[in-house]
Formats: structure tokens, sequence, C-alpha cells
């Protein structure tokens, strides 16, 4: 036990500052792109999933492969930043113009979720990608609780669901039971490209995505999201982020 006590001096605080300034995405990790031209051809025809269109990129459909900058390098260009959640599915589309960051939560649900926010997640067919980076927020370099967020095995003990994977047909029910145990008010959160829009399972006849009757408060783009994108957009849920 003496020893276990001297590492832990001797290992010091080992908890990140977050938000902190300057921080960004390593340099192995896509964050939020710029789109650089209308002419987007090049870059579309690149995309191996469709994200690019004439409106611009949709990062609800991209999976951060960078084909497209690769391809044409004067028309996309991906950031470090991090920063890539949105409230809503047309919040997702990126053009020339600015991208709409994740809004708060009203008055009333923040004063109910802002200190003490409990979730309850569901790998609906996932591929474990986007699970393993949201339980790295639970370890001592990232320690989400800090700022009262915090998974819940059971649905009676959450105030929002976090979903992640395509919602195979296999898992719609369980997903269902889910939602309809969690208590009142509750909140829905997309994590991951494949929640979001079916990722590389788009269109799959045996994925049929999220149920259009749970309401979704926030879409937390990437394939997977890193951990710093899925912190600041709950955060940003909350309150705690302007």
């Amino acid at each position: 036990m003496i020893k276990a006590l001297f590492e832990r001096l001797r290992q010091g605080h080992r908890t990140m500052k977050f938000p902190a300034e300057g921080l960004q995405l390593p340099h192995r990790a896509l964050g939020l792109p710029e789109v650089k031209s209308s002419r987007l051809e090049k870059a579309a025809a690149a995309c191996p999933y469709g994200a690019i269109g004439s409106a611009g990129l949709d990062l609800g459909r991209c999976v951060f492969c960078g084909a497209c900058a690769k391809a044409d390098p004067a028309a996309v260009e991906f950031s470090r930043d991090y920063r890539l959640c949105a409230s809503s599915r047309a919040g997702l589309e990126v053009n020339s113009g600015a991208h709409a960051r994740a809004e708060a939560l009203g008055a009333e649900l923040r004063s109910l979720f802002g200190r003490s926010f409990k979730l309850r997640q569901v790998s609906a067919g996932g591929c474990n990608a986007c699970e393993a980076d949201c339980n790295v927020l639970g370890t001592v370099g990232w320690d989400m609780g800090r700022f009262g967020i915090q998974f819940v095995a059971s649905p009676r003990h959450a105030d929002g669901l976090l979903v992640t994977g395509p919602v195979t047909k296999n898992m719609e029910l369980a997903l269902r039971k889910t939602w309809d145990a969690m208590p009142s008010p509750k909140v829905a959160i997309a994590c991951g490209a494949c929640a979001i829009d079916g990722g590389p399972y788009a269109g799959h006849p045996e994925c049929h995505g999220l149920p259009a009757d749970i309401p979704v408060s926030l879409y937390i783009p990437g394939c997977p999201p890193h951990p710093l994108t899925i912190l600041d957009g709950l955060l940003r849920l909350l309150g705690r982020i302007e």
C-alpha cells in the first residue's frame, strides 16, 4: 500500500485540462474540414461514402479517411480542430461558411442535467471503435466524471441515451426498449458516422438507423469520433462551453 501511495505522488497530476487554449487533435487525426472551392467534383469522386455533394461536405456521412483532400487539396483541407459536433442534422453540412457548433439545451434541461448528467450507451451494431473512445473518457487522463458526466448501467438511472452503430435490425428493439425505459425528460445523442447516417453501412437492408421518433439533441461525427470531440459536444450540450 505504501508503495502505491509513493508511486501516486511520483506520477503527480495526470488528468488533462479541458478545455485548454491551443488544444488540437494529434497529427494523425483529421479534424474539421475546410471547403475551399465550389468545384468539388474531383473530391466527390474520391469520397467512398458520398459525403460530398453540391452543398458541401456532410460531416454526418464523412468517415474522415482524407481521400477527398488527397484527390483535390485545393478544394478540401482537414484541420486539427476537434470541435465538430452539431445540434441538428443540417448543422453537419460544411461549406464555405462558418461551421455551426452544437448549442446548449434549454434552460430547464440545463438546470436538471448541468451538474449531473448520466448516460446509457447502446452499441446498436457498432464495430466497437466509437464505444472504445467513449470508454476512454472514464480513464484518469480524461476523467469525464469531474464534469458530472457518467455512464450508467441501467436506462432507468439515465438522463441521456448515447447511441453508437448503424442500428441493425437485431438491435432496433433493444434500442427502443432502452429509450422507453428512461425517465423523462431525456435526450438522445448520435455518436459516430454509423449512428448519424449509417456510415459504411448506409443503405444496407439490415441497418435501419435511429428511429425517427427518437429526437436527437446532439450529433457527434467521426469514424470513430476522437474523445476530444465527444467531450466537447457533451459539454456544449450542457452549456458548459459556449
